[in-house]
């Protein structure tokens, strides 16, 4: 039957109501519903019917239940029953002797048990055995096989065959009789190993495997195209199941094929390919180079959650099913799994999945366990070191920012630490972002159709796009898009810093803050630099800070002022004051490591702001630098004289302190925290003839040069391996962690006097003949007996 509906047509619709249509959209939707309705309903009805069944189950048939089907039967027997006025005596006798005995009526077909209890002692084992009710063995319907008709004279006569049937029977004897034999050869007991063959046995077992491990990677190495499929096999071995050498195999195999990616995975990025790629036909080359990559990210990613899989079974305490190994076992998997993963993140940052790695191993830089910490933090640094175009480091502090935030800033300060090692250019960012744009001029719309003709204006576009194509191939970026990498970086840095400076100054975080704010100060927006001074002031004055954290507040106090913060009219007096104040606070003892941080924020205060910086100041801090050098080791006393040396040449007059009459009036008040009121002009440096007698040579070379006044010339100056280094550099120099001497001390070797070798001369002739026949002698040796001399002494 032709269909006679049509389509309708765009215009009919136009013409169609919107009443209409809003009708036939809710008829639709209300028989959706409906039907959706009636389904969970017969749905529901069948749960119902199946639940029914289940709980149906066959009820036993107990004595109280037997009595009241018997009562039942008896009262519909005497309703059916006739009366007796209308029996003859003969009938009557006839029931009577009926009821008497037991017959199969009077039982309940549903046991097998006689009613009547009182003849079960009298009946014969012959009775009970035919009172059991028959079961006729009816022999199975034959199945039938129709075949093809045969025509005949009289007519059609159906062909069929039997269906053979399989002697089931016969075949399960003989699988029972199998079984019997595989449990009897199984009962047989298994010869008992002594430890020395056991370990032999171990040691067989683990050089198969060795071997097995070897000549699968190295046919790996050698074809990685073609042998791609034995990654399977090989990663197959992780689930070693012997547990004799399982643990042994397991690290074994993580480390071979972490050696076996690192060499064999591309300098690119694998991308899963298209529905539309994979349609379309291409080389045989082609198509190898894809099925090779398809296979290596495949098996990358299931490598991955197996070492996944493994630290999280350490960390839940949780054994697999099978018990193979040990939970104390597990802790050395885990920390193999994590080495493997610190060397992937590392050396391929480029390819599939490392985002995921770095979510793996972050978490675990906070892990109770020191060496997984340590481990994870290690590997951290080296990305960041490492990493030139910025992406890794940008997914690995993003991560940080999340976990310190997510854990209430209760991580260690490691965690934060890291971020020192960040590579950023601060050069290039310290531009503003005019400087930044590239200085390439485009011409215009109007310029290229009054300067070019059309076929020139073509040759400008193709150009362009194959520039582009070439950038992209050669995977090169560019310094603005690097910028902006790093630039995105700092922020959720100085984000993490402000949310700890802002909700918790009392946290354990607090130095590693102020660490990281000491090195990027220079690279914080203007704005906020008011605010950040007010709070670091606030931190110092608060005085919950260590020593070492209040020099790192002012440290980058002065890292702003010095850059960006030149702009800006505010006076760190205070700062100044505070590092006079807390000078005298260094010692040769557990402090000598801060004097590090003190000489870097005396470059900051004094030599990049020595515009700023007064006379009287600047006369202040060179008096006690020269006191404390007087109460410190040896490398903190170079480090301090050697940016005494810096004061003397920059600022004028410092030679006033090297003459013994006083200048202006007023006594020096060594005591007063003041450097502008405390007349240092009216002392002298007399510390420095102390240093001139000191131990360390360096020390007295520095000395002798300041009692000169510094000269950069001449007899008093210093020699250039000294002078051109700056004060740091010396104190990390002539460190004495070792406890040793920087530089060892000389040896003095005593002067050896004349030596004659023929002593014979003289000594007497019959002097000497005694020696030689005393020494020809052959010295018998006999015990001391301490006791005898004793008492030989005590009498005399």
């Amino acid at each position: 039957r032709k269909n006679t509906k049509r389509v309708p047509s765009f215009r009919k619709l136009l013409r169609t109501s919107q009443i209409k249509l809003d009708n036939k959209l809710k008829n639709k939707q209300y028989k959706q519903k409906s039907a959706a309705k009636k389904y969970r309903k017969e749905q529901k009805k069948l749960r119902e019917a199946v639940r029914d069944a289940i709980s149906r189950k066959p009820f036993p048939l107990e004595e109280c239940k037997k009595k009241q089907v018997a009562r039942k039967w008896e009262e519909k027997e005497e309703e059916d029953a006739l009366p007796l006025d209308m029996m003859d005596e003969d009938d009557l006798k006839l029931m009577e002797d009926l009821a008497q005995r037991a017959s199969f009526l009077t039982r309940d077909l549903s046991s097998n048990e006689p009613v009547h209890v009182k003849k079960r002692k009298h009946e014969s084992v012959i009775e009970k055995y035919e009172k059991v009710p028959r079961r006729l063995q009816t022999e199975p319907e034959k199945e039938l096989i129709h075949l093809l008709p045969i025509k005949d004279k009289s007519g059609i006569i159906p062909q069929a065959v039997e269906k053979p049937v399989l002697n089931v029977a016969h075949d399960e004897e003989e699988d029972t009789e199998d079984m019997e034999e595989v449990e009897d050869f199984n009962e047989e007991p298994l010869p008992v190993l002594t430890p020395e063959e056991m370990a032999a046995q171990r040691r067989e077992k683990l050089q198969e495997r060795k071997t097995h491990i070897a000549a699968l990677a190295s046919a790996i190495l050698s074809e990685p195209d073609s042998n791609i499929k034995k990654l399977k096999e090989l990663r197959a071995m992780l689930m070693e199941q012997d547990p004799n050498v399982a643990v042994i195999v397991r690290k074994l195999v993580m480390v071979s094929l972490m050696e076996i990616f690192k060499d064999i995975a591309p300098s690119y990025k694998i991308r899963p390919l298209t529905e539309a790629e994979k349609a379309t036909k291409v080389k045989k080359e082609t198509q190898k180079l894809r099925e090779f990559e398809e296979g290596l990210v495949s098996q990358y990613k299931f490598y991955l959650e197996n070492l996944e899989q493994t630290i999280k079974d350490w960390k839940q305490r949780k054994l697999k099913k099978s018990n193979v190994i040990s939970l104390k076992a597990y802790k050395g998997l885990a920390e193999v799994a994590v080495k493997c993963l610190c060397e992937l993140l590392v050396a391929l940052p480029h390819f599939n999945f490392h985002n995921n790695i770095i979510v793996l191993i972050v978490p675990l830089m906070n892990d109770p366990s020191k060496m997984i910490s340590e481990l994870c933090v290690e590997a951290v640094k080296k990305l960041f070191k490492q990493d030139k175009l910025g992406y890794a480091s940008l997914g690995v502090v993003k991560v940080i920012s999340g976990l310190v935030r997510g854990r209430n800033y209760d991580v260690r300060p490691e965690v934060l630490k890291v971020f020192l090692h960040l590579r950023i250019k601060e050069v290039e960012l310290q531009k503003d972002s005019e400087d930044i744009a590239p200085k390439k001029k485009f011409m215009t719309y109007k310029e290229k159709r009054k300067n070019l003709s059309r076929m020139q204006r073509k040759w400008r576009k193709a150009e362009e796009k194959l520039e582009r194509e070439l950038l992209e191939a050669e995977a090169s970026e560019s310094k603005q898009k690097k910028l902006k990498l790093h630039t995105e970086t700092l922020n959720i840095v100085f984000v993490t810093y402000f949310r700890i400076l802002k909700k918790a100054q009392k946290s354990p975080l607090l130095p590693a803050v102020l660490e990281g704010l000491a090195k990027f100060a220079h690279l914080i927006n203007v704005e906020f630099f008011d605010d950040l001074l007010i709070v670091l002031h606030s931190l110092i004055a608060s005085g919950d800070l260590s020593y070492r954290e209040s020099l790192h507040c002012v440290l980058s106090a002065f890292h702003i002022l010095s850059g960006q913060g030149d702009v800006l009219n505010i006076d760190p007096m205070k700062f100044y004051t505070h590092l006079y104040k807390t000078l005298f606070s260094l010692h040769a003892g557990g402090t000598n490591e801060d004097i590090g941080i003190v000489l870097q924020c005396l470059d900051v205060m004094f030599a990049k702001r020595r515009k700023q910086v007064s006379q009287q100041r600047a006369l202040a801090f060179l008096k006690r630098l020269s006191i404390l050098a007087l109460h410190v080791l040896p490398n903190s006393s170079v480090g301090i004289l050697a940016t005494n040396r810096i004061f003397m040449q920059t600022f004028r007059r410092m030679d006033l302190l090297l003459d013994n009459e006083s200048q202006g009036s007023g006594v020096y008040l060594p005591e007063l925290d003041e450097p502008e009121h405390c007349n240092a002009q009216n002392t002298a440096l007399w510390e420095l003839h102390l240093l001139q007698r000191h131990y360390h040579p360096t020390v007295q070379k520095f000395a002798s040069h300041l009692i000169a006044g510094a000269p950069t010339e001449g007899s008093g100056a210093l020699p250039l391996d000294l002078s051109q280094r700056s004060a740091t550099e010396l104190f990390e120099t002539y460190c004495m962690k070792g406890m040793t001497f920087n530089p060892p001390v000389a040896s003095v070797t005593p002067r050896r006097k004349d030596t004659f070798p023929q002593m014979d001369s003289f000594v007497d002739e019959e002097l000497n003949k005694q020696l030689q026949q005393h020494i020809s002698e052959t010295v018998a040796h006999k015990p001391l007996d301490f006791a005898k001399h004793l008492k030989e002494s005590s009498l005399a």
